[in-house]
């Protein structure tokens, strides 16, 4: 474990989780300027309504919003744009079969700075309905109850 690099999360997408139904996860390379690379180090970064796709062979990031680097000049970068994220081959033409041929979504998970390169995790998602994420909030609650219980009971 001493030989990976240290990996600080920049932006966590916490709603992925929450209306999808989480599968492959793959880390991306993520194209960007100089000023986007400044705004994100200091973690102006929102992932909650961005989504990836595939397109003549290329993997794309969407609606991904980084905001204006404060000290940027006249060449700031356009906060809302698509930009390109970097995979292999292979890696491109599994999500291009799993989002076309069984209609799932490509979603962000979080953005993180590992090696002094900005990386993105994304992961393969169906929708959630709405009776799933009531289900999944009974199941959290449950989950704590019991714990605290075996925690009350321990003290005893």
């Amino acid at each position: 474990m001493a030989d990976q690099p240290a990996i600080k999360i920049l932006s966590d997408n916490r709603s992925a989780g929450h209306d999808y139904h989480l599968s492959d996860r793959y880390e991306a390379g993520l194209v960007l300027t100089g000023t986007e690379v400044k705004a994100a180090k200091t973690g102006k970064i929102q992932l909650k309504e961005s989504y990836a796709e595939v397109n003549d062979n290329e993997a794309w990031l969407m609606n991904a919003h980084i905001s204006e680097y404060s000290h940027g000049n006249m060449q700031n970068h356009v906060p809302v744009r698509k930009r390109k994220l970097l995979l292999h081959r292979s890696e491109i033409e599994k999500l291009r079969v799993e989002t076309r041929e069984k209609g799932l979504t490509i979603v962000p998970t979080k953005l993180y700075l590992k090696a002094g390169k900005i990386k993105v995790e994304i992961a393969v998602g169906k929708g959630k309905k709405f009776h799933d994420k009531r289900e999944a909030t009974k199941a959290k609650e449950m989950q704590a109850d019991a714990k605290a219980e075996m925690v009350r009971r321990a003290r005893r």
